[in-house]
């Protein structure tokens, strides 16, 4: 029997955004029901919006398997996991001044919104941990992507002491746990990927090579989206969001087709987009599901859905659903 939350949509959900949340969540769960595989997009801070409290969840569930997001929300689900009593709130945000923000800055608190990441708990806690494997990695000639480095640290206990919130609450810890596939482009446009940068340029990391990214991370995703999908378990693509984070990952299928020219992979199954980025002109975040049918995306029949609305109240519910909640 579905659990309260559940049965509060089913209810109450019925038009507009609600009704499109409902039927997006009930496509979800019918196409997992179906045998198909689910790979979600996180843009924005999500990470730093704690949706870890639920989409951790959905990974032990194994109601996703492959995320693709940006390098922010790969390091800010680490970040507030070791710093979560350190970061402060900020309420009333939409009323500072600039000289309010100078203020916030010159306490080494990095503000995302309504919350503000500590500098020296968060960034420089993990930069101080990852820096060590990136250097003995270098020096021992290994390579490899920026969430594997990170699944290192979680797995092996390096972080264990510093825990500030239920490890159960966090979705990195739940996708290492599970070795779940990521794919992080654009990782250099992180706070970790500029930390990276800066001790190549001083010499202490020697080949800047081997924090592996950009194209090998799209030949990973190429070959597992042909060792995954098949006409009787496609893959579906949930994207919170817009970005990088969503465009890189959903361009491998018209890559597989018109580049490599093989006829036998299927489009994506299922599409949704939870956004607050409306309909526009020239704005692919606000592009509606069908535009990507011309790029060769998903199919007339791909069941596709978009929410205009906030992600941080949307995909809670949106998870709840499928877990049944």
């Amino acid at each position: 029997m579905p659990g309260p939350v559940s049965q509060f949509i089913d209810h109450h959900f019925r038009h507009f955004n609600a009704a499109s949340l409902k039927e997006a969540a009930d496509a979800y769960r019918a196409h997992l029901d179906a045998g198909g595989k689910m790979l979600i997009s996180l843009a924005g801070a999500m990470s730093t919006a704690e949706l870890g409290l639920s989409l951790a969840e959905m990974i032990r569930a194994d109601k996703v398997h492959a995320i693709s997001c940006t390098g922010a929300n790969l390091e800010e689900d680490l970040f507030n996991l070791v710093a979560h009593n350190h970061y402060v709130r900020v309420p009333r945000w939409r009323d500072l001044t600039p000289a309010d923000e100078q203020a916030l800055l010159e306490r080494h608190l990095n503000r995302v919104t309504d919350t503000c990441i500590p500098e020296f708990e968060a960034m420089r806690h993990i930069e101080h941990v990852i820096i060590k494997r990136w250097i003995d990695a270098s020096n021992a000639g290994r390579r490899a992507f920026p969430h594997e480095f990170m699944y290192e640290i979680l797995l092996d206990g390096s972080l264990k002491a510093s825990y500030q919130i239920d490890p159960r609450h966090s979705w990195m810890l739940a996708a290492a746990e599970k070795r779940l596939p990521l794919f992080v482009p654009g990782w250099e446009d992180s706070t970790l990927g500029n930390v990276y940068a800066a001790r190549c340029i001083e010499g202490k990391i020697s080949n800047v090579h081997t924090v592996r990214t950009g194209i090998e991370y799209m030949t990973e995703l190429a070959k597992w989206y042909t060792e995954t999908a098949t006409a009787e378990q496609t893959i579906g693509f949930f994207q919170i969001g817009g970005g990088i984070a969503g465009d890189f990952p959903i361009c491998v299928v018209p890559m597989l087709h018109q580049d490599l020219l093989k006829t036998d992979v299927p489009l994506w199954g299922y599409f949704c987009q939870v956004s607050d980025s409306t309909t526009s002109y020239g704005s692919y975040s606000g592009a509606i599901p069908n535009e990507k049918i011309t790029w060769g995306k998903l199919g007339v029949d791909t069941p596709s859905f978009i929410i205009e609305s906030d992600a941080t109240i949307v995909a809670p519910l949106i998870f709840a659903k499928v877990l049944g909640w």
